[in-house]
């Protein structure tokens, strides 16, 4: 179910994938922060440190809301409501000293008055009305198996992972890997990684296009309604992203890093529930609600480049500030900058505060036009308003209890760390979001 979050515009081509794209990328961010307790161990002490002493278990939660007003499922007007929670486990296992494996399994369950329009015929019908109709909530599931080794110098990290999502109108197989490689003393790391995702979608239509009874004895403005529509013929879409990162120590107090990643797509990248009307069509009408000219239909290749970079700047033993900034661009003349700032502060031995701030820009792809505002004799045409020109902020803030000598326990679990944070997401159309997540993170004893 889309979801929108433009934090992950670089890597995929609509936000209806970002939450298996989230389970990938979940893995990456372990294995970045297992390869930096890599670059502390001693090569050439005789006494080689294991990658990971021993087996740690993640649950993760979330809970996310938004709302809005332009709603693709309903041709970019109407609401863009949407509830939606996930629950996750993260697994890490040491297999020996130099090895781990990783597994990841999370469902997500969501609730959407967009969506649910995709068949709102079922007493007034009003785009800024939730339907009951089926289409208004689903369950996502995720399977991510990950290995990573390194080798017995910690200088050369390799990875390797597969995952699979699934919903009730897409599948989606990824697998991918990466190598790292630590120069100069462990200051200097190299990283290279690949990334397929394989989907594949059932081809839901709006119920106005299906031929469906819904209600046409009621139909008002030009009740001749008979669009020419044509189905897709494509139902795969595949996505092919190289990332290049590039690390440094600079000196004792500062850290940075360059990131490039270049992404290819190909197959169906439009939305094939989504609505589209023409201002040379005459409107026809069930009570409030706009009956579909077409649907939403784009290109069916995509390229796309973005760089960032990111500094970490240690201020003293209690605060550290971390900064990104990104540029990305893509061959549907979508750009934009994303800069964002953390300032994580300990308080005492267990406790660190972050607050965080995230400014992102981007101009609208050449297909977008607003609500009723394409022509008929467009090849390409949507009112997806995450593909439009927007600026948006988000203001989070977040804290971390650290058990240092994971005193707590149930059973044989023994709690390391508590994570919990809050993101408050404002766009400057009439679009916002909040989202707030939870974290444990335990280490399993004897």
């Amino acid at each position: 179910m889309p979801i929108a979050r433009d934090q992950v515009a670089a890597m995929v081509a609509k936000p209806e994938v970002a939450v298996g794209v989230t389970s990938i990328l979940r893995i990456v961010f372990f294995l970045i922060g297992t390869s930096t307790l890599w670059a502390q161990a001693d090569s050439t002490s005789t006494y080689r440190k294991r990658v990971l002493e021993t087996t740690e278990i993640d649950f993760l939660t979330s809970y996310y809301t938004q709302d809005g007003e332009n709603a693709a499922v309903t041709g970019g007007r109407g609401t863009e409501e949407l509830q939606d929670a996930t629950a996750t486990i993260i697994v890490s296992i040491p297999l020996n000293d130099d090895d781990i494996l990783s597994i990841d399994a999370g469902v997500s369950a969501y609730t959407s008055a967009s969506s649910s329009n995709i068949n709102p015929f079922d007493g007034d019908s009003d785009p800024f009305v939730a339907s009951s109709s089926a289409s208004s909530g689903d369950v996502w599931s995720n399977v991510t198996l990950g290995y990573t080794h390194s080798s017995k110098d910690r200088n050369t990290i390799w990875n390797v992972h597969g995952s699979v999502s699934a919903e009730y109108d897409y599948l989606s197989i990824g697998f991918g890997g990466g190598i790292s490689r630590l120069f100069n003393q462990q200051n200097t790391e190299l990283s290279l990684s690949a990334n397929v995702l394989l989907d594949s979608w059932s081809l839901i239509y709006p119920v106005e296009l299906r031929r469906d009874n819904f209600r046409r004895s009621s139909i008002t403005g030009n009740r001749d309604y008979n669009p020419v529509f044509t189905p897709l013929e494509q139902k795969d879409r595949n996505s092919y992203s190289l990332g290049l990162t590039l690390s440094q120590i600079l000196s004792r107090n500062l850290q940075g890093s360059l990131t490039l990643d270049v992404v290819r797509q190909d197959g169906l990248l439009s939305t094939p529930f989504q609505r589209v009307y023409f201002s040379d069509f005459e409107d026809s009408f069930i009570d409030n609600f706009h009956l579909a000219d077409d649907i939403e239909r784009l290109p069916n290749e995509r390229w796309k480049v973005a760089l960032g970079g990111r500094l970490n700047y240690y201020i003293n033993e209690f605060i550290t500030l971390r900064s990104f900034a990104r540029y990305y661009t893509d061959d549907w003349n979508l750009s934009s900058f994303t800069a964002s700032v953390e300032l994580p502060i300990k308080i005492g031995s267990k406790f660190t505060v972050y607050p965080s701030y995230r400014y992102y820009n981007q101009s609208a792809v050449e297909y977008f036009r607003p609500y009723n505002e394409h022509l008929s004799t467009d090849t390409y045409y949507t009112s997806d308003f995450d593909l439009s020109d927007y600026q948006s902020n988000q203001y989070g803030f977040g804290f971390r209890y650290t058990d240092i000598f994971t005193s707590f326990h149930i059973r044989r679990l023994r709690l390391k760390t508590i994570d919990v944070k809050y993101y408050y997401y404002d766009r400057n159309t009439p679009f916002r979001s909040s989202l707030i997540t939870a974290g444990f993170n335990f280490v399993v004893g004897k």
